[in-house]
């Protein structure tokens, strides 16, 4: 049976390869996911610095390593992460710690002037601070719908842990 690669998965993969060689692997490995540039281009598994790909460009902050306390644990205390902006708005998470533990995570920016991201974010976001209160982290999947949305969320999530850690 002969592989299918299908247009779409074979035009994002030609983007990114054309990307990394326009850009150098260097700068393309702040934005690509991890481990895709090495598969596409050949060259040894770079890893990415925490935090490289400029605001608002939509990019995950999910996957970025967090710099935790000693024993794993949070400092306690509130912290609030940067605002990224999205297409509809900007998003900001301010990140509450008790004990060493995320309790509690607040949105005080959130898109909220049409009534389509009222609905959207009215769902999304206590979603995802019951994983993120889950998980103990900003390793958590988005919420499908509100892909914009819980990105910039990720993103600020997790300078605000990265905060509550250092």
């Amino acid at each position: 049976m002969k592989p299918c690669i299908r247009l779409p998965t074979l035009i994002l993969s030609a983007a990114a390869v054309s990307a990394a060689v326009t850009l150098g692997s260097a700068q393309a490995a702040g934005w690509l996911p991890s481990g895709l540039l090495s598969r596409l281009t050949g060259e040894a598994g770079q890893q990415a610095p925490a935090a490289t790909a400029p605001a608002g460009t939509g990019v995950a902050g999910a996957g970025a390593p967090l710099q935790l306390a000693a024993g794993g644990r949070y400092r306690d205390g509130s912290f609030t992460g940067p605002a990224y902006n999205t297409y509809y708005g900007p998003v900001q998470v301010q990140v509450t710690i008790q004990n060493g533990r995320v309790v509690a995570v607040d949105v005080p920016v959130y898109p909220a002037d049409r009534r389509a991201s009222q609905r959207i974010n009215g769902r999304a976001l206590p979603a995802l601070e019951s994983e993120v209160i889950s998980a103990q982290s900003a390793r958590v999947n988005i919420i499908s719908g509100a892909t914009l949305t819980s990105e910039a969320y990720l993103r600020s999530l997790n300078a605000a842990l990265g905060d509550a850690g250092a």
